[in-house]
């Protein structure tokens, strides 16, 4: 008779294969479509794209509603959408490059490469009082890549007037908006630099302007703009052909309409105005400045090209973008419980699924994020996963983007 514990790890190491050999019910899958469609039907959201790799090939794939409605223009799989916060992820992956290639080191203070990080300040509430102090020790490039440098969006009460007379924070837009600003991205984090932050470093997880710092820090590093390094180290190496920060003129009718919907709407949609917090700056406006935590436009077959060489240990079809231990240092929790206690960490670009249940139907080591017009995405090892779904509305149908991965994950049989 095996012993007990024999007779666990066959258990364990069985249903270990199993899970792996999961593959999406065809059937099954059809509740994404009814999902997605009903969302459109009721005026919900105007449309969006939905996209499932399993080893890489696609399992699932459907654009719903339109690209924009009053033009009676459809939504199609090749849409470009401004994609937010999911340009971090790119950012950090050329840090990491970066670092394999000796240009720069984790523990590097952010002073080094920009002047006014050398001595930062934090701002304290006493009681009704706000109190500007020295931070303890000067924040880091690991600080950065974990949003654990205490760098707000500058929109906190606290602070928000002096980020104001800065031009940072809400002025335009929201903080991490500015396809309007016509000056590099250094100069606007050189001022950034002079403000106080919301925690001493190391000390808190607070989500703003960490990546767009790394990419002024990548530019330096590398004596690059950072749309250069981007498009040379990661885009056009994985054939990512529609990915940049500002898109041509005569490819406008590609980029989907930013739409939105209120109380007074009753949660239908209507077309967002052309300003910071609507259509946004990236077909006509300055191009000058390149968020690295924010700025990019993308297609989902696109991003999950980027996504599909992660997975696979930083490589797509011959092309090596990172080497598998930085991809692990990016897809592995590198923040302890500062990011969450729940089961979710953040590593070095990606938010981490800890422990199963704490984010929904994700396996164990799944690892992704989103964006503030609403896209989404998840990437989960053990399925052999890369999910992607693209929409631009504000403030986004966290609806859609929280529903999508269970509906997939749902179909696995």
């Amino acid at each position: 008779m095996k012993h007990p514990l024999v007779r666990t790890l066959a258990l364990a190491l069985a249903a270990g294969v199993a899970l792996s050999a999961q593959t999406p019910s065809s059937s099954r899958l059809k509740r994404v479509d009814r999902f997605f469609q009903e969302q459109v039907d009721q005026e919900r959201i105007a449309g969006a794209v939905a996209l499932v790799l399993q080893d890489g090939k696609t399992v699932y794939e459907q654009a719903f509603g339109w690209a924009d409605k009053e033009a009676k223009r459809k939504m199609t799989t090749d849409a470009i959408f401004r994609i937010a916060s999911q340009s971090k992820a790119l950012t950090s992956a050329v840090i990491l490059s970066l670092m394999e290639e000796g240009k720069l080191a984790l523990t590097d203070p952010a002073g080094r490469y920009i002047p006014s990080f050398a001595s930062t300040t934090v701002a304290v509430r006493n009681g009704e009082q706000i109190t500007i102090v020295p931070a303890r020790r000067p924040i880091t490039i690991r600080d950065l890549l974990t949003h654990t440098a205490g760098v707000s969006y500058g929109e906190d009460a606290r602070i928000a007037d002096r980020y104001k007379a800065k031009n940072l924070g809400a002025v335009t837009g929201r903080g991490w908006y500015t396809a309007d600003k016509d000056e590099p991205i250094c100069d606007t984090m050189e001022r950034l630099g002079t403000l106080p932050f919301m925690a001493q470093p190391g000390e808190a997880y607070v989500y703003g302007y960490n990546t767009d710092i790394l990419g002024c820090i990548a530019e330096k590093a590398s004596g690059e703009p950072l749309d250069q390094l981007i498009r040379t180290r990661i885009t056009e190496p994985l054939g990512m052909k529609d990915t940049m920060f500002y898109l041509p003129a005569p490819q406008r009718d590609r980029l989907v309409t930013v739409y939105a919907s209120n109380n007074e709407s009753g949660g239908k949609i209507f077309r967002a105005p052309d300003t910071a917090l609507g259509q946004g700056h990236y077909v006509d406006g300055p191009r000058r400045s390149f968020s690295g935590g924010a700025g990019l436009l993308s297609t989902a077959p696109d991003y999950a090209r980027f996504l599909e060489a992660i997975r696979r240990g930083g490589a797509l079809n011959g092309a090596r973008i990172l080497s598998p231990r930085a991809v692990e240092l990016m897809t592995t929790n590198q923040s302890g419980t500062l990011h969450s206690d729940t089961g979710l960490g953040f590593g070095y670009g990606f938010e981490t699924t800890d422990r199963y249940g704490a984010n929904g139907l994700d396996s164990v080591g799944a690892f992704g994020w989103g964006g503030a017009y609403g896209s989404n995405y998840r990437v989960d090892p053990k399925a052999r996963l890369v999910l992607v779904m693209m929409i631009n509305q504000m403030p986004n149908a966290s609806v859609v983007g929280n529903r999508f991965p269970t509906l997939v994950y749902q179909a696995l049989e």
